[in-house]
């Protein structure tokens, strides 16, 4: 049998990570401490059973299912902060906050400047090979923006090697106008290079240079009467203005930034991401979160940030929240460490950044709403 109070005295004053078990054996909670002693006393004491306020019962009820616990020592609270959401991910214990949705890997748009005549294709999976990716993007807008790069810039798409051997013929794709043709030696490494130089400006969000070169071409067909040609322009250019004017919502910063807000119901919570590239909105995403026992938005928030970031290859170097989490600075230190370079963690009170994140909050409770939950705000007090 296992013996809870005795258990308690052993449990020592060091950051670590607890797991709660039920009469299974099944681990039903997972939490972190800076003081292992403390934290899990905590649950335990009379004083938090008989509270009857709405954490109280929370915690009263959990409390009620444990049999017993077990614990793993770790030398700092950041590293307690990293064990504890692989265990969650490893175990996924009915008493944490758990996000349903599996959309962490993101797409991004790779191009491969590390090869000869550069592709440009979709990927999932963003490593260290010396080329260049751009996004992440949604699902519809990575096909919009793929779909209009290709149709106006004519990269090749196969997989061949290079150099090609000298009899090499064009593709299909150079005969229906999709590709120059750099296998069989009909475009030039210069003119290539002019190619990407476009796309890059294009994906970087970069569009005014790419605008006024397709007027300029679009000009100089239609005075040499290759009407067709400049039609088929002008259609581009009406599509890049259209992604532009989707995407004109500026941060002043100009830089990568993710805004996030949070809204509540009875057992599920729902999360809206607004993703900014290089300073433009380009798209956003609702994520929908299991909250059992009607945890409070500050650890909620901060636990969907540890699991939606935990799995992304991407991580901006800004996130601007609606509402604070709970150990902010620590979720800052660990987003840093995976990312290699310095990650904020913003709540603003005023300013372009206080818009964004109430827009965002704005459309987290339209979305949420959407799913016919009633709506209940909870404050966070934690035992």
């Amino acid at each position: 049998m296992f013996d809870i109070p005795s258990e308690l005295k052993k449990l020592p004053q060091k950051p670590g990570v607890y797991l709660m078990k039920d009469t299974n054996g099944e681990v039903i909670y997972i939490g972190k401490a800076i003081n292992l002693r403390s934290r899990v006393r905590q649950y335990f004491l009379e004083s938090t059973v008989d509270d009857h306020s709405l954490a109280g019962a929370k915690t009263a009820h959990l409390v009620g299912h444990i049999t017993e616990f077990e614990y793993i020592v770790t030398d700092t609270e950041l590293e307690a902060l990293i064990l504890e959401r692989n265990l969650i991910k490893k175990h996924t214990p009915k008493y944490n906050i758990l996000l349903k949705d599996d959309k962490n890997l993101y797409p991004y748009l790779k191009l491969t400047v590390n090869e000869n005549f550069p592709r440009l294709f979709m990927t999932r999976r963003h490593i260290k090979d010396k080329a260049k990716y751009f996004g992440p993007y949604t699902s519809g807008a990575i096909k919009q923006t793929l779909s209009l790069a290709h149709k106006i810039w004519p990269l090749r798409r196969c997989d061949k090697k290079f150099p090609t051997p000298s009899n090499s013929r064009p593709c299909l794709n150079y005969h229906i106008g999709l590709c120059k043709a750099p296998c069989a030696g009909l475009i030039s490494e210069e003119d290539y290079a002019l190619l990407l130089e476009a796309v890059t400006d294009f994906l970087e969000g970069n569009r005014k240079p790419v605008i006024a070169k397709l007027e300029k071409q679009m000009s100089d067909y239609a005075e040499n009467l290759e009407f067709e040609k400049a039609a088929e322009l002008r259609d581009s250019l009406a599509a890049v203005r259209q992604l532009d004017d989707q995407q004109k919502i500026e941060s002043a910063g100009g830089t990568d930034q993710d805004v996030i807000a949070l809204e509540y119901g009875s057992t599920d919570a729902l999360s809206q991401v607004f993703f900014v590239r290089g300073g433009k909105l380009i798209g956003r995403e609702n994520f929908m979160i299991s909250v059992p026992n009607e945890e409070c938005a500050e650890k909620t928030l901060g636990e969907f940030i540890k699991q939606f970031y935990g799995d992304n290859t991407f991580i901006p170097k800004e996130l601007i929240l609606a509402n604070d989490i709970a150990d902010r600075q620590l979720v800052a230190q660990w987003l840093s460490s995976l990312k290699g370079q310095q990650v904020s963690i913003t709540v603003p009170q005023r300013g372009e950044k206080l818009k964004l994140a109430q827009l965002a909050q704005t459309n987290a409770e339209l979305a949420f709403n959407n799913f016919g939950e009633q709506i209940y705000v909870f404050l966070c007090i934690t035992p």
